[in-house]
């Protein structure tokens, strides 16, 4: 039978106290300063190397594009699903950051990972990420990113936003951090002096919540996440409005370390590809939204790097500007 096991860190915030530390460092606080606010309610425990590899285990990391409960509901299935038909124990690992998750890929601690995007995009080649497959969601391989705002708001633009509090998701994610970012950039602005205050959550369901909730103005965040909760349980999401869609971007996929052996990626690749067709596949599958996994291409990514070439190139141009 096939086991997942936690391996997490994460500092704990009550909400109470979340909203008494957004006042004060709004308040206080110097313009453009990022704060780092997690609304996480887990339990620490232990990291990968603190315990010992089980024999014929397979480490699959989840990149933090959800909260670790949500994450643990979103992939469980999908991971039994894997281990049972390879015959393996399947170790869910999860960190904090995209960061992280990349450093496992170095240190060979880890076979598989769902990554977003952007790690993927402009990592590849430093971390030998290879693609196994992509979720098709709505007949697309493509997702957006959304800038959301309290419904009660009266935020219509980006604009609006100015010296407001805004939440990223990852320092290193694509739409929550990458694209608002680019936008910006776009009307010769940063985010550190554009915004009145910025902190990260370090997850999209997070992000949702802190705009729900009126502890920060606006958020960027992956669209697919927004639909998917919208869809399920729009507690939070109906209390949001989207003010701005992105163009399109490759759908964050399923990498393998460049370490693994090749038949095994093989295998894990044609399962995946072949889920659809099998009746307890199709309703996993109908249950996460996504109609298949597909073969992915590399094509697909490419908005993302040159998304990212640009911002640079713009930040180069305002900066030139605004020398003396």
């Amino acid at each position: 039978m096939t086991s997942v096991n936690f391996s997490f860190r994460l500092s704990h915030f009550s909400l109470r106290f979340l909203v008494v530390l957004l006042l004060l460092t709004y308040g206080c606080g110097r313009s453009g300063d990022s704060q780092v606010v997690d609304f996480s309610n887990t339990v620490s425990v232990a990291r990968p190397g603190d315990q010992p590899r089980e024999q014929d285990s397979l480490r699959v990391a989840v990149a933090a594009m959800i909260s670790p409960k949500e994450t643990f509901v979103y992939y469980r299935q999908i991971l039994d699903y894997i281990g049972t038909n390879l015959g393996k124990d399947v170790q869910l690992v999860q960190r904090k950051t995209y960061g992280e998750i990349n450093e496992l890929f170095g240190k060979r601690e880890i076979d598989l990972a769902f990554v977003c995007s952007g790690p993927y995009a402009t990592g590849k080649e430093k971390f030998g990420f290879e693609l196994l497959a992509t979720p098709q969601v709505q007949g697309s391989h493509f997702y957006h990113s959304y800038l959301i705002v309290n419904k009660d708001s009266n935020f219509h633009r980006l604009e609006d936003l100015k010296g407001r509090v805004f939440a990223f998701t990852d320092p290193d994610s694509n739409t929550g951090k990458l694209v608002p970012t680019y936008w910006l950039a776009q009307v010769g602005a940063r985010p550190e002096t554009f915004f009145g205050k910025t902190i990260y959550t370090y997850s999209h369901d997070n992000s949702i919540l802190a705009v729900a909730r009126g502890l920060v103005d606006g958020a960027a965040i992956d669209g697919l996440i927004w639909e998917y909760y919208h869809s399920k349980n729009p507690t939070f999401t109906s209390r949001t409005r989207i003010i701005k869609k992105s163009e399109p971007y490759g759908i964050p996929p399923l990498v393998a370390a460049k370490h693994s052996p090749p038949e095994l990626k093989k295998r894990i690749s044609q399962l995946l590809l072949s889920m659809h067709r099998d009746p307890e596949g199709r309703h996993i599958l109908k249950e996460l939204m996504i109609d298949r996994f597909i073969p992915p291409k590399e094509e697909w990514y490419d908005t993302i790097r040159l998304m990212k070439q640009r911002l640079a190139s713009l930040h180069k141009r305002t900066y030139a500007v605004s020398k003396p």
